[in-house]
């Protein structure tokens, strides 16, 4: 085809899959009543009067599929970790036993569960809606060349006709993802 549209291509695709990219880094981080480390990614906690990621000062386990330990490095901000969590919008009770901080995570009930299918159908449309605005930009982008003259009508119809092919592969994926992230919360 032509240069341009093959650039046009390569920035569509690469929007797509960051769409993807994005709605899988969401999905962790809903949970389905197993500890996983990633679950305290994004909580920041005052050390020394920075914020920094809990992953940043200490070591984070999973010893047992219903608890979450951090193992700060040092003592003296076992406190300020364990509110940072307690304060963080992601429902979890932290405890310190002295030494580490133990997480347990309750086993979801059903009303919790339907909520957080609700929760991935969200998300899940928020990344069929970036891949359609992407394609959206990818055609606008295609009629203005066509419109500069660099393109004929008939290579526009073609660039568009693939443009909807990868709109709908990767609409695709993402129901997919979803129907399986869907599937492990549903499973008791």
């Amino acid at each position: 085809m032509n240069e341009e549209i093959d650039f046009i291509f390569d920035l569509i695709k690469e929007k797509m899959t960051n769409s993807i990219s994005h709605l899988e880094l969401e999905f962790t981080k809903i949970r389905a009543g197993r500890s996983n480390p990633s679950m305290l990614d994004g909580i920041l906690v005052d050390y020394y009067g920075t914020k920094t990621l809990i992953s940043q000062v200490g070591n984070i386990a999973t010893p047992d599929p219903r608890t979450i330990t951090v193992q700060p490095w040092e003592k003296d901000i076992i406190n300020e970790i364990k509110n940072a969590i307690n304060l963080s919008n992601i429902g979890l009770n932290a405890q310190d036993n002295g030494e580490m901080i133990i997480i347990n995570i309750p086993a979801l009930t059903e009303e919790r569960r339907i909520q957080l299918v609700k929760q991935v159908k969200a998300e899940t449309e928020n990344a069929r809606v970036a891949i359609r605005n992407s394609r959206k930009d990818g055609n606008d982008e295609l009629k203005k060349i066509h419109k500069s003259g660099s393109i004929s009508e008939d290579l526009l119809k073609d660039a568009e006709t693939s443009i909807q092919k990868f709109t709908d592969q990767f609409i695709e994926k993402a129901n997919k993802i979803s129907s399986l992230k869907e599937e492990e919360l549903m499973k008791v």
